[in-house]
């Protein structure tokens, strides 16, 4: 049998909420109304070739009269777990106590308790015949304190839950840290012994699922990159006129098919993180500015002095003229020296980004055709942007419903993190990309900027 493990606690304690944050998929349902489960929800976790179990149960509504029910013939502690048993088959229990019932069918067919409390509200009697109910049951069992609204009485409810648990665990499901899902599923291995290996085996995958969505996303970025700036669109015509005519209609497609590509790439980042009702429409994660909105490409990008260094390193790099040890200076201070020879078209066609051409076919009639973009600082723009969600999926915990919040992000500043080498591996590829030419390997190239943000502290 693979780890199993029922969530279950008063209605309206996030219980829901952390089984989608230990899913790590937002379309477990989640919602603040009290009652909202009504039968047992099984989850089946897979974690690379890895799998557990997770089951969200409805709330406790009856739990005194439960226990009085199963107090009736005042059983020994052995004889706890048959009444539990009985009280699961007996047909009028099944009428009057539903919800328990329900919840307590997965617990007893194997899986462990984690009892959910919320550390914000104050303890009281009231949950200790829910308590109780579950220590008859004799599974391995721990409580996890979720502080929904503040932890003003965690205090409390460590030294009542520590009574009946033997792990006892602040969890806020809401904002959980990818760190603390670690730890927590590390103590799942203390509450079963049993299972201590499997769960050291699920660890080990949950480490090596979040190194392998990084390197999926430098390859989702990639594929942006190079598809966006080598696109062009083109119509053949008969006369020079219609061609002529055709330019403002063409420039339309070609910057609506580039935006829609960006977002279709973004939407790929999105179902590799499991945020599946993240939308845009709500502007849960909206791109604040237009993909050609040049005025805002000094954020998105590099600024004048910037484009000036990157391009006059990429310059010096491709014909050896300089030392490339000054690629470990910051772009800010423009420290290139003699390399910026050449880099006085960095800046060039900023307000014209796609070329148009009209030229005439061998066979006789025209061909109008805009793209492709020429402008040095579009494969930053393309970046930045980009990272921008990876950034912020990257962290999301997947029980949050708000809308996404972030800092500004510079790419400039997140270039500067590099080490000398992979910072002028990078600028050399995008400056290449900025020329329509060919990238070998531009994943690995992209892949320690990715690694940075992951590191980045939230």
């Amino acid at each position: 049998m693979i780890p199993c493990f029922a969530v279950v606690g008063h209605p309206n304690k996030g219980k829901s909420s952390i089984v989608s944050t230990l899913a790590r998929d937002d379309r477990v349902a989640v919602s603040m109304q009290s009652g909202t489960t009504h039968v047992a929800e099984y989850f089946t976790i897979e974690i690379g070739l890895e799998q557990y179990q997770l089951v969200d149960t409805p709330g406790f509504q009856r739990a005194r009269k439960v226990l009085a029910w199963l107090n009736q013939t005042k059983p020994n502690a052995d004889q706890r777990r048959c009444c539990i048993e009985a009280l699961i088959s007996d047909p009028q229990c099944n009428e009057l106590f539903k919800d328990e019932i329900e919840l307590l069918k997965p617990i007893m067919a194997g899986a462990a308790i984690l009892y959910v409390v919320d550390g914000s509200r104050p303890y009281s009697a009231e949950y200790e015949a829910e308590m109780e109910i579950l220590r008859w049951t004799g599974q391995p069992s721990m409580a996890l304190i979720n502080p929904i609204m503040g932890e003003e009485h965690v205090a409390s409810w460590q030294l009542a839950l520590g009574q009946y648990f033997s792990v006892v665990r602040v969890f806020n499901a809401v904002m959980a840290k990818r760190e603390q899902h670690i730890d927590l599923l590390q103590a799942f291995g203390a509450i079963h012994p049993p299972w201590s290996h499997a769960i050291t085996t699920l660890i080990n995958a949950f480490k090596g699922d979040v190194i392998k969505q990084t390197v999926q996303s430098c390859f989702i970025a990639a594929q942006l990159l190079e598809t966006l700036t080598t696109h062009q669109i083109s119509q053949k015509v008969l006369t020079k006129g219609q061609a002529s005519s055709l330019k403002h209609l063409l420039e339309q497609q070609f910057f609506q098919s580039m935006r829609q590509q960006e977002l279709s790439a973004h939407d790929e980042l999105q179902r590799l993180y499991h945020h599946h009702y993240l939308t845009r429409n709500n502007q849960e994660l909206s791109l604040p500015d237009d993909l050609f909105d040049t005025d805002k490409w000094y954020g998105w990008g590099l600024d004048r002095k910037q484009l000036a260094s990157v391009a006059g390193l990429a310059g010096a790099a491709a014909g050896g003229a300089l030392d490339l040890a000054v690629a470990g200076h910051s772009f800010m201070l423009g420290a290139i020296g003699g390399g910026v020879i050449g880099s006085g078209t960095a800046w060039f066609g900023a307000d014209s980004l796609a070329t148009s051409k009209l030229k005439g076919l061998p066979l006789g009639g025209y061909e109008a055709r805009v793209g492709p973009m020429r402008n040095k600082n579009f494969p930053y723009v393309l970046l930045g942007r980009f990272l921008y969600s990876y950034q912020l999926l990257h962290r999301r915990n997947h029980a949050q419903r708000d809308s996404l919040e972030a800092g500004e992000l510079c790419v400039s500043d997140l270039i500067e993190t590099l080490s000398s080498s992979d910072k002028r591996a990078l600028v050399i590829a995008l400056d290449r990309l900025s020329r329509q030419k060919s990238v070998k390997q531009l994943p690995d190239i992209l892949l320690p900027l990715f690694n940075n943000i992951a590191d980045m502290p939230a």
